[in-house]
């Protein structure tokens, strides 16, 4: 184990927000100390978000209540990147029919293109973002207009937000409904795509960042589609079940219990004989099997499952369906 503290590897973290700073009005155990923390280090900090249903500086404004730090242009959003796209894609003030909240419309117009809110005003495109406002006749407007040909873009498809009572269905479980009607699929703009996470480092002016988030399908795998170092915690959507399954795109170079472990020396993996040793845990495949020595509460244990299993299944396209062996020490 280097004693040096992991987060003094990069000069940025790309910080993903619900799950990771906050579930629901609440903050996570750690996650505010942890973030204001990183100035004291020389690291700068951005929030990478797919909500769309707020705008960047109500995003912040509510960050700063919880008492992190955060100025309105450390906010990247999604629906930053889908205005952003639209506008690529559109003449100045085509009409685009916002199926999301007014901080969405917000986005559409400071790009020079025109929100409207149903198929009679004729839209060339539809935008599709969350918004827990948004009812059947909505999706059903949305629909028409897509139906008939328009462009259509999503600002991400999270299937699932984090809240304080649990899981709660999220915008890709929305965009599911008006793809199951229509039988299309829309241009994804927020994560997972690469851009998103690209822009928030050309912002911070940085070279070496790292994307820390809750979600596989979406922080992991558009922090390795962007070429970034990646760290999967543990407060939010994924598990270290989940984890260990996770599709080769989608695996985290680092697994963390939350944001406080960010200053503290992450251990050393080490492969001996077959078997891989982090900490007090070694773990090794065998016929299918991972059997780890260690405790299942230890996360050591799991990082050393992580590291054998991936070893022995490199180029996994799909989730893959490990069985463990525990052995406790």
């Amino acid at each position: 184990m280097t004693e040096a503290p992991l987060v003094s590897r990069f000069d940025a973290v790309l910080a993903d927000l619900d799950g990771v700073v906050y579930t629901g009005p609440h903050a996570i155990p750690g996650a505010v100390e942890s973030l204001k923390r990183l100035e004291s280090v020389g690291v700068r900090l951005g929030y990478v978000t797919n909500n769309a249903s707020r705008t960047p500086a109500q995003v912040a404004a509510h960050l700063r209540e919880l008492g992190a730090p955060a100025e309105d242009d450390q906010v990247v959003s999604s629906s930053q990147a889908a205005s952003d796209l639209l506008a690529e894609l559109l003449a100045p003030g085509s009409r685009v029919m916002i199926t999301g909240s007014a901080a969405l419309a917000h986005e559409i117009e400071l790009v020079g293109l025109t929100p409207v809110h149903s198929a009679e005003e004729k839209p060339v495109a539809v935008v599709q973002g969350f918004n827990p406002e948004i009812a059947w006749k909505d999706l059903a407007e949305a629909a028409y207009v897509v139906g008939a040909g328009a462009l259509w873009v999503a600002t991400n498809t999270d299937m699932s937000l984090p809240q304080a009572r649990g899981k709660a269905p999220g915008n890709g479980t929305l965009v599911a409904a008006v793809a199951s009607a229509t039988g299309k699929q829309p241009r994804v703009a927020g994560k997972p795509e690469a851009p998103l996470f690209h822009a928030a480092a050309r912002r911070l002016k940085s070279e070496r960042p790292i994307v820390v988030g809750d979600r596989l399908d979406t922080d992991i795998l558009g922090g390795n589609r962007a070429g970034f170092a990646t760290a999967a915690v543990l407060t939010g959507v994924d598990t270290r079940a989940s984890i260990l399954a996770a599709r080769t795109s989608e695996r985290p170079e680092y697994l963390l219990a939350d944001l406080t472990e960010l200053y503290e020396p992450y251990p050393e993996i080490v492969e001996e004989d077959n078997a891989f040793r982090c900490g007090k845990a070694t773990a090794q495949v065998q016929d299918g099997l991972i059997t780890v020595s260690g405790s299942e509460k230890d996360l050591d244990a799991w990082r050393a499952a992580c590291a054998a299993w991936w070893t022995a299944h490199p180029d996994a396209g799909e989730a893959t369906s490990p069985q463990l062996k525990w052995l406790e020490n």
